[in-house]
């Protein structure tokens, strides 16, 4: 069997059982278990399960930055390069549905990836999603800052992850989201139909009114470090060990 076709196992295994357990509860001896592989063969290819993890996270999030980037390189490289709020939100949606590598249910494997990243950050992964990430990242909240200007950068940074948070509740659960809806009104909602649905309500919560108004807040800036604002560290849920048990 070619080392790729192994690879391949290796990472479908992972990437479902990661998306359903969470990081910490899934074991190297599940993943070589549904893989159908030897514990040999993921020390071989990957080293180590924080490294298997990053490439899980690499395989998905890859395509998806690297569409994400082309677009808005595109856009921003246009005659009138400004975009809005919507459009903003439209070509991220867009992405996120043309850069899945694989056929099936690999939308909502991708989204509860993302919601993992958030609430699950271990040490490595968020390193790892700072170093090759980052830079993208800073340069999408600065196109969302000039989209609302007038939301204090605090509260841009919440906003923000209350909005991924949206997303990433709405998309990986989306088919399931769609049998309720039909079963309650007798309707077949599209995918596409739910995502034109899903972009003028983050918008609007993107845009309320702030809320902040205790003056220290309110002019509270970034400190200048380098990196993605990625959630703090006291706010991601404490996990075991990495170390396989």
């Amino acid at each position: 069997m070619p080392h790729s076709e192994t690879v391949e196992r290796i990472l479908d295994a992972a990437e479902q059982l990661f998306a359903e357990r969470g990081f910490a509860e899934t074991s190297l001896r599940l993943i070589t278990s549904k893989a159908d592989v030897n514990l040999a063969a993921v020390n071989y290819h990957f080293g180590s399960k924080n490294a298997l993890i990053e490439a899980v996270f690499s395989r998905v999030l890859g395509p998806f930055c690297a569409c994400l980037e082309r677009e808005l390189d595109r856009r921003q490289a246009a005659p009138e390069p400004g975009l809005s709020l919507e459009e903003l939100l439209e070509i991220t949606i867009t992405q996120v549905q043309s850069a899945r590598p694989r056929s099936g249910s690999d939308l909502a494997i991708f989204m509860r990836l993302l919601g993992l990243a958030l609430s699950q950050g271990q040490g490595h992964l968020r390193r790892y999603l700072e170093d090759t990430y980052g830079k993208l990242f800073r340069r999408y909240l600065l196109l969302l800052q000039v989209a609302v200007p007038r939301i204090p950068p605090l509260e841009l940074f919440w906003r923000t992850h209350f909005m991924l948070g949206a997303a990433t509740f709405s998309l990986s659960g989306m088919d399931t989201l769609r049998a309720f809806a039909e079963e309650r009104f007798g309707v077949q909602t599209s995918s596409e139909q739910a995502l034109r649905l899903l972009v003028p309500f983050l918008a609007a919560g993107m845009r309320a009114q702030s809320a902040l108004h205790d003056p220290q807040l309110v002019s509270a800036q970034p400190r200048p470090r380098g990196k993605a604002a990625l959630p703090p560290r006291s706010v991601a849920r404490p996990a075991p060990s990495d170390a396989d048990e």
